[in-house]
């Protein structure tokens, strides 16, 4: 089991001077850990100047990168054994990142997942259901929530996939992904989230492209066959199915037949070949 002195915290923060002073001074009170380090992305207001009053390490973007690069900045700078990333929105209380905590070293990775009465807004929750589902299928196991913020893990494994963290918002995704691909041990803790302080930096229709982006980079990085071998198997029946109808009724083999049989061969090797390439990112250099 971790122990808070052995955990750097990274907070990734964007215009967050209403809420970073106390998610710190929250974090401070709750356990002694190894080190806290905000790191600011650019911000145009106080974040910096409440982020060190309040005894954070902060850590400066010259401008706005992204929440993912923020999160590579801390991994890279942090020097405990293990990490525990929070949004520095107020959301997360410091009592769940200190029960997060506590279950690392039995896990590899351990996810805060939210309830559903803590999703923000409707289809906020719609969208996060589709992606946990996503994510199920393609991961082999039940995933109840792919994109919570407060997360615990050893930081060398999560070094080790520091190549395929992208850097807008999709930092959950990957490494929830990554772990279970790599064999780690991954849990999901429940946990209750408060309203945000101030406004969320995701909008629906700014950032709804760039989620449907993620999700098919997610497919293809991390199980390319699950997705190919239905579409393969789809062309390849209807292909046979429109053989045999035409082959009976009109005595012959239509090209359109052949042309989808043909197809479903070229979607499989294809997923054959995306399926070697995912092992050789996901392996990455060690």
């Amino acid at each position: 089991m971790a122990e808070p002195p052995a955990v750097s915290v990274v907070v990734p923060a964007f215009n967050e001077a209403a809420a970073i002073g106390d998610v710190v001074a929250e974090l401070r009170a709750a356990a002694p850990w190894h080190e806290i380090i905000v790191v600011d992305d650019g911000s145009t207001d106080e974040t910096v100047m409440r982020a060190r009053d309040a005894g954070a390490i902060v850590v400066r973007h010259p401008y706005n990168k992204g929440n993912g690069a923020s999160v590579k900045t801390g991994i890279r700078r942090a020097s405990g054994e293990y990490l525990l990333i929070l949004d520095g929105d107020g959301q997360h209380k410091a009592s769940d990142a200190v029960r997060v905590v506590s279950y690392l070293g039995d896990y590899d990775l351990v996810v805060g997942a939210r309830t559903p009465e803590g999703q923000a807004t409707t289809v906020r929750h719609m969208g996060n259901r589709m992606l946990n589902w996503i994510a199920a299928y393609l991961s082999g196991r039940p995933i109840p929530d792919l994109t919570s913020g407060l997360r615990g893990a050893r930081i060398a494994y999560l070094r080790e996939f520091l190549h395929l963290l992208p850097n807008g918002f999709s930092i959950p995704t990957t490494t929830t992904l990554a772990f279970i691909k790599a064999g780690y041990s991954v849990r999901f803790e429940p946990i209750d989230v408060r309203g945000r302080v101030g406004r969320s930096k995701i909008r629906l229709f700014r950032d709804g492209m760039g989620f449907f982006l993620i999700l098919l980079k997610v497919a293809t990085v991390f199980s390319p066959l699950r997705i190919f071998v239905p579409i393969s198997l789809a062309s390849f029946l209807i292909g046979s199915a429109y053989a045999v109808w035409t082959a009976v009724t009109q005595r012959h083999i239509t090209n359109s037949s052949v042309l989808l049989i043909v197809v479903a061969v070229v979607i499989f090797l294809i997923g054959l070949i995306s399926e070697q390439i995912s092992t050789l990112r996901s392996e990455g250099p060690r």
